[in-house]
């Protein structure tokens, strides 16, 4: 008997019992549901509050969607690669720790989300009898079968199909519809890789163009990065407050977070480290906001505040890097304002932040069209739409988030 899902974006989701139900029962699964999948794009967008177990059931649906039109051409997909490929794309988001990318660089250092996730895969792994190890084989790019790779991460993976869909469904921001279904009837496999037939290249060039609309427009919007600048700096002022010796409000999951220095190493060498992250979601930190607000620490006071009530830092973005004249000048008036100092100033009330995203990268990996005579191109050559000199322009912004008053 399948497990069915009502998916607003896809519609019915079928879950097979066995390997794959048992994945989705898993707590560490399960702990999705409280991770928002938009981080802060809520305060821009405020239908943009999915979660990270909904983009994984949706990336799983079109990974399944993916695998049978492939086997459909005549690709041979044992039974066992399409379970541990769908195996896989389910758990490609399950190290995502709260808001997003916030605690990277911040609570903890050195690791990416992705390292987390395979450290995850690796427990849910010893939980079922080791029956993921061909699933984590194909995740990390070690499996003979590169094409079941490159549909859990590339250019044009399951993974952005579903978040581009999805993401545009609930923020409302219609433009970034991309043809998912019609994208992956057109994918085929030569020696080895992922190509798209010549008859989808129209829908590519949505896809490509829609992708950089969405991270500009949602992804990237100055709002939504001031938000994330406010929250990165409250847990830093809490982190250093802690590590001063106040006792700051905080579940026993942040708690640890925030007392210890936790990087590569640490999460090596100390076993607890992954049951703690295991336990954080995006309610330890809003409990630990609505605390903090009341904080005799002014700064950390304020930076809680902005967060629960909406005073977003002001953002300018500017084509050129912020002069240092400018930067000192508004420390020095935020600090007479606030009565703290310019250096606590200008490390937790603003953020100088460099943001730059291009649409295509040629050196990454390419999307290559197929022709009907067996040739293939890669899409810059393909496309009579696309300028690949435009499309692999960085654009580079400099955005300058600081505390407003009145």
């Amino acid at each position: 008997m399948n497990k069915i899902v009502n998916d607003p974006v896809f519609g019915f989701i079928k879950i097979p019992r066995g390997l794959l139900y048992d994945i989705v029962s898993h707590p560490l699964f399960q702990r999705l549901n409280r991770i928002n999948q938009l981080g802060l794009a809520s305060v821009v967008y405020p239908g943009a509050r999915h979660t990270r177990f909904q983009h994984s059931l949706g990336a799983f649906h079109l990974m399944s969607e993916a695998v049978l039109s492939l086997q459909q051409k005549g690709q041979f997909i044992f039974d066992s690669e399409a379970e541990a490929v769908q195996a896989a794309i389910l758990m490609h988001d399950i190290g995502h720790g709260p808001f997003s990318h916030v605690l990277e660089n911040t609570l903890i250092r050195g690791i990416s989300h992705e390292d987390i996730s395979l450290l995850m895969m690796e427990q849910i792994n010893s939980d079922l009898g080791g029956q993921l190890n061909l699933a984590i084989s194909i995740f990390k790019g070690q499996y003979p079968k590169n094409f079941l790779h490159q549909l859990i991460s590339s250019q044009l993976d399951m993974d952005r199909l579903d978040y581009l869909r999805r993401d545009s469904f609930y923020t409302g921001v219609t433009e970034g519809n991309i043809g998912s279904a019609r994208i992956i009837k057109m994918l085929n496999v030569v020696d080895d890789s992922l190509v798209v037939e010549q008859k989808g290249i129209y829908s590519l060039e949505n896809y490509l163009t829609t992708r950089r609309l969405m991270y500009w427009q949602v992804y990237l919007h100055k709002t939504a990065v001031a938000c994330e600048k406010i929250l990165v700096n409250v847990l830093m002022r809490a982190k250093h407050l802690t590590h001063q010796g106040h006792d700051i409000f905080a579940s026993p999951a942040l708690k640890y977070f925030l007392q210890n220095d936790v990087d590569r190493q640490w999460f090596d060498t100390h076993e607890e480290a992954l049951k703690m992250y295991e336990d954080l979601d995006d309610s330890d930190i809003w409990s630990a906001l609505k605390a903090w607000k009341y904080s005799p620490d002014k700064i950390l006071a304020t930076l809680a505040t902005n967060m629960l009530d909406r005073h977003l830092f002001k953002v300018e973005v500017n084509e050129e890097p912020v002069g240092e004249e400018r930067i000192a000048e508004m420390a020095a008036a935020i600090a007479r304002q606030m009565g703290i100092s310019t250096a606590d100033a200008r490390q937790y009330m603003m953020s100088i932040n460099t943001i730059q995203k291009d649409m295509y990268n040629t050196e990454d990996d390419s999307i290559t069209i197929l022709y009907k005579d067996g040739s293939t191109k890669d899409i810059s050559e393909a496309s009579e739409l696309l300028n690949v000199q435009l499309l692999s322009k960085k654009i580079r912004k400099y955005y300058l988030c600081y505390q407003r008053f009145g």
